[in-house]
């Protein structure tokens, strides 16, 4: 789905994109871009900050209340605040305009081929049941599913991505580098902050008192753990 309030815009970016065989559907304004992820899972969401009736940063939220699809957001601003504030509110990427439509395809390929695998290494595994299981924190890696003491928690796919690799490597320490590499991708343009705001925000969702975490520790000068033992 492409939301943006500039019709020009959106139709650039639907026929580009249906060039290469997807199917679009488009939004002009926060409201109907809210009621249409409600309706349809989405394999990416375009997501204007700047838009009519419901701004982007509350879409954004709002789809994460019930949904962990993938959304970036388009600024025109290019303040680094906002695309903190765009990763703070659950997205996934963001692309400052004026942009490239190749950059812009890029982006949603790379998101689409890490979700395929995803689905792939889902269907290899399903013969067997993941559950693991540390303190208050139970992880299905099967449904990707995380529960603190039988409550479940509601992750976006970076977050429960960066969860599961600490978890299943404990006490081994991963650099902001790294964990970019392997969560977000070889081919991921971002820049290591956008880490930082995942693992903030991760602790906040798993973590009794996140200035003092249990589970997800800083090495500082080194990176991030999961600290067992």
């Amino acid at each position: 789905m492409v939301v943006d309030d500039e019709k020009l815009i959106v139709k650039g970016i639907r026929f580009s994109l249906e060039q290469d065989g997807m199917e679009v559907d488009c939004a002009y304004d926060g409201e109907e871009a809210l009621n249409a992820a409600k309706r349809r899972e989405y394999d990416v969401v375009l997501l204007d900050v700047m838009l009519p009736k419901i701004g982007g940063f509350e879409v954004c939220q709002q789809i994460r209340e019930f949904s962990n699809m993938p959304i970036i957001m388009l600024t025109a601003k290019g303040d680094d605040m906002d695309k903190i504030l765009g990763l703070e509110y659950g997205a996934d990427d963001y692309i400052t305009k004026p942009f490239n439509i190749l950059e812009v395809k890029a982006r949603i390929k790379a998101i689409m081929r890490r979700n395929d695998r995803k689905v792939q290494d889902g269907e290899n595994a399903r013969k067997e049941s993941h559950i693991f299981e540390y303190g208050d924190l139970r992880i299905d890696s099967e449904s990707k599913r995380v529960h603190i003491r039988g409550r479940e928690i509601n992750l976006t796919a970076k977050e429960y991505d960066v969860l599961e690799l600490l978890l299943m490597n404990p006490n081994k320490v991963y650099s902001r580098e790294n964990l970019l590499n392997l969560v977000w991708g070889y081919d991921y343009p971002g820049d290591v902050r956008t880490v930082d705001v995942h693992i903030r925000r991760l602790r906040e969702k798993i973590e009794d008192n996140p200035s003092e975490p249990k589970y997800v520790h800083t090495k500082w000068g080194v990176g991030y753990y999961f600290q067992i033992g």
